[in-house]
């Protein structure tokens, strides 16, 4: 028997540890950076103008968690290579990245552009930085409570089952017989950790995921194979991505605990609008006649609220001397 988070944790290490790559139409899911190339080149042109906001540091760490093939990072490269010469000099370029597969898949498509790999980002070389994280919370374990009676039990696994044990850290949160609380202990210790040293080093770190922007009682927990969801979590672990709604909420209050300034959450599509990517969508389908409409679909798909654009956020934890990051402006 072990604790949920332990399970996730161990389910989702041997999932990407498999050779089989997890991305695409003929993976399992499809993420935003394979779903239109202006998505990378967006986030490449709002590091390039947060740097400028820095006060244009050289050298400067751009750093991607769960950079999984590499794509979304290709895109953003290529973006300030042909726009923002200055910041693509000043950057060196770190991924945070554990599964030695999509290590040998990131190195295949960044080369030499990669200044070193790391399992965690408290190994990061000092200095001020720039992270990206796009679908990387979803995929730290969590841990889950269940209302009983007068109180709160633990969620364990044992045997591909869930057990329910009493616990001395219950939410403290009033809720319903059999309702669930979702704690994200490990993003929350990332996010602290970040913040602390964005406060003293300096730069900022945007997360897009998918969560409510407020936080509140539910079971999120999902599994997904073959593009195909409503799976058993508890399953053939290590066969299926394990991922979990992002509590915005809890982890804007944790950067500012932690020094640092929090900017939204905000819907990534008013997000990504804002930072010109149905505009520059619009510039590669011109461009390539014949990939038009998927090129469009793509773009609308990750800012329509009935896509992507209303359950996935934006949220910036950044150094607290820097002004509204770009696409954080007020309405």
């Amino acid at each position: 028997m072990e604790r949920l988070d332990h399970f996730m944790a161990r389910a989702v290490a041997a999932y990407y540890a498999r050779p089989a790559s997890p991305f695409g139409r003929a993976g399992d899911f499809t993420t935003a950076p394979e779903i239109s190339q202006a998505f990378g080149e967006v986030l490449g042109g709002w590091a390039a103008v947060t740097w400028q906001m820095m006060g244009r540091p050289d050298p400067v760490l751009l750093v991607e968690a769960g950079p999984g093939r590499g794509t979304l990072m290709a895109d953003a490269l290529r973006m300030v290579g042909e726009v923002a010469t200055p910041f693509r000099a000043a950057l060196r370029l770190h991924l945070v990245e554990t599964s030695p597969a999509l290590r040998d898949q990131q190195r295949r498509m960044l080369g030499d552009a990669v200044t070193g790999w790391h399992d965690d980002p408290a190994s990061l070389p000092d200095g001020p930085m720039l992270l990206l994280g796009n679908e990387f919370l979803d995929a730290l374990p969590i841990r889950q409570f269940i209302r009983r009676g007068d109180g709160w039990l633990e969620r364990h696994v044992a045997e591909g089952r869930f057990a329910e044990l009493p616990t001395t850290e219950a939410p403290q949160v009033e809720a319903p017989e059999g309702a669930v609380q979702e704690v994200g202990e490990a993003a929350q210790a990332v996010v602290a950790a970040l913040s602390r040293r964005l406060a003293s080093q300096g730069g900022a770190a945007l997360f897009l995921d998918y969560g409510p922007a407020e936080s509140g009682l539910g079971e999120s927990l999902q599994a997904v194979r073959g593009q195909a969801t409503g799976l058993d979590p508890l399953a053939e672990p290590g066969t299926a991505d394990l991922t979990a709604h992002v509590d915005f909420a809890a982890l804007a209050r944790t950067a500012r605990a932690a020094g640092a300034a929090a900017q939204g959450p905000l819907p990534q599509g008013l997000f990504l609008q804002r930072l010109g990517l149905m505009t520059r969508a619009a510039m590669l389908a011109r461009g390539r006649p014949r990939l038009a409409g998927e090129i469009l679909s793509g773009a609308e798909r990750l800012v329509a609220a009935e896509g992507m654009g209303r359950l996935f956020k934006a949220l910036a934890v950044c150094d607290p001397a820097l002004p509204t990051l770009p696409g954080f402006e007020p309405a």
